[in-house]
């Protein structure tokens, strides 16, 4: 934890978390790393599982000190998910928020041990100070650029997941390729809404901490909340999930922000034009857990031609894309010093890595993703890509949020179905489609809801409706098939 011990002694009364100064921060982890290292002896790897808050911060912080590997752990894993990972990675020691220790005690596998946040010991001005220098001397050696830092486990709502390892290398390449792409003010405040047990919220603290500019963390996303930080003239960046920043999007007016970093999902072209229109500092941004978060980011402000494109590398990232069509539409590869070195207990990485992603790159080197791979819908022969079919739907107003999500057909192979929410009927979507699109691509069925089903950190969980979207008693019928191939293009 160099940078935070070097921005301590940089910036001792300059505000860092919450109010915290760095030197407050600093002297609380190294205190919580004293009480938590008899109990965590013999245990290289350690799990936190903790909603967000300053006290999660400083434990993590704390675990650093230590050289302990830390899994974040999803607070809104299941009993069976949050055994089965923390087991298959031979951990039995959690620290956990005191909600987190309540709910997971009596379900928690035998041989793990469950600790409840640590207290920091109260001490004069004048102890604490002729005990830090103590503490220090007995601290491990600083870590290399090798060593793990963090491990998170991803696609954990399928209920298979990989471990991804992510090193102190990968995450000071990202830090700083991202304060290039974004700049660095002094004081420049980030508000963190999304869980920091995602590396999008995660990434957010370590700018953070390593640019020597402050953070302010919120527990969880309350849309009055959000408006008041922003609107207070105190917070000047911000990452958010479209489907956040549509709820508030009106309501914003705020002198001091500069960017809005936006990615996560599918980013509606409404939400693009309301964003512009209201001159809030828009950028488009595309990572993921494998590449420590953000590879590519454009600003919508200064280049308003590019509000189709997921961004352009940034500095030392590079996109190639493989097999691709006639359209130039392929697979996309990435090249980065970000870029992890391997799942756990799998084999190593050794090149560019595909992200499972199709799209492409323009002339101009600016990078645009189509669809996951994995989410390509092939009916009667003909490729179906969800986002443009949601993309289409976004147009119409009225619809709030869209999922397409592919149905096994005996006849078709696979068929779209459609979830919305919104205050538009079931003809009005047919209508607006079927004017929009070629026959074979419009969605089969089609199921209204209140409200799509979404994880921590606000992404549509797709998963959760393939599962209804087999159920067809309660759809409504579009069309009877896709036609032939090229039919109605």
């Amino acid at each position: 934890m160099r940078w935070l011990r070097e921005r301590a002694q940089a910036f001792p009364t300059k505000s860092f978390l919450n109010g915290l100064t760095f030197k407050e921060v600093y002297d609380q982890a190294l205190l919580l790393s004293a009480r938590m290292d008899f109990w965590l002896q013999g245990s290289h790897r350690v799990a936190l599982c903790a909603e967000n808050s300053p006290a999660m911060v400083t434990h993590l912080f704390a675990l650093w000190l230590l050289g302990k590997e830390v899994l974040l752990l999803n607070t809104q894993l299941t009993a069976s998910e949050f055994n089965g990972q923390t087991v298959k990675l031979g951990i039995t020691k959690v620290i956990c928020s005191p909600a987190q220790k309540a709910a997971r005690q009596e379900s928690a596998p035998e041989g793990m041990t469950l600790y409840e946040f640590f207290k920091i010991p109260l001490l004069s001005p004048s102890a604490r100070a002729n005990l830090i220098p103590d503490l220090e001397r007995r601290l491990p050696p600083e870590p290399s650029d090798s060593t793990i830092a963090a491990i998170m486990n991803t696609s954990a709502t399928t209920g298979a997941f990989k471990s991804v390892p992510l090193r102190w290398g990968q995450i000071e390449a990202h830090v700083k390729a991202s304060a290039q792409v974004l700049g660095v003010q002094a004081d420049d405040n980030w508000l963190a809404v999304l869980p920091i047990f995602h590396v999008s919220g995660l990434s957010i603290v370590m700018r953070s901490l390593y640019n020597g500019t402050a953070v302010s963390i919120l527990p969880k996303f309350s849309a009055d909340e959000v408006l008041m930080a922003l609107n207070s003239n105190r917070i000047t960046m911000v990452s958010l999930v479209p489907t956040v920043l549509q709820r508030i999007v009106n309501d914003i007016h705020s002198d001091k922000l500069r960017v809005i970093l936006l990615g996560g999902e599918f980013i509606p072209a409404a939400l693009i034009e309301a964003s512009l229109a209201k001159g809030l500092p828009i950028y488009k941004t595309y990572g993921m857990t494998e590449t420590f978060a953000q590879s590519a980011t454009v600003s919508l402000v200064d280049h308003p031609d590019k509000r189709d494109s997921v961004g352009y590398p940034l500095p030392g990232v590079s996109f190639e894309v493989r097999n691709a069509d006639k359209d130039g539409i392929g697979e996309v590869w990435v090249s980065t010093p970000t870029l992890m070195w391997g799942y756990l207990e799998q084999e190593p990485i050794e090149g560019p890595f595909n992200t499972d992603d199709v799209g492409y790159v323009d002339d101009d080197g600016y990078l645009y993703i189509v669809n996951r791979r994995k989410d390509i819908i092939i009916s009667g022969g003909e490729n179906i890509y969800p986002k443009e079919l949601e993309d289409c739907l976004y147009r119409l107003d009225g619809v709030r949020e869209c999922a397409v999500v592919p149905v096994q057909d005996d006849y078709w192979g696979q068929i779209p179905v459609l979830f919305y929410a919104g205050d538009v009927t079931e003809d009005s979507v047919r209508d607006h489609m079927l004017a929009s699109l070629a026959k074979y691509k419009v969605p089969k069925r089609i199921h209204r809801l209140e409200a799509l089903p979404r994880n921590g950190s606000g992404k549509i969980v797709r998963r959760a409706l393939t599962e209804p979207a087999t159920e067809t008693g309660e759809m409504t019928s579009l069309t009877d098939g896709p036609s032939n191939k090229g039919a109605e293009d």
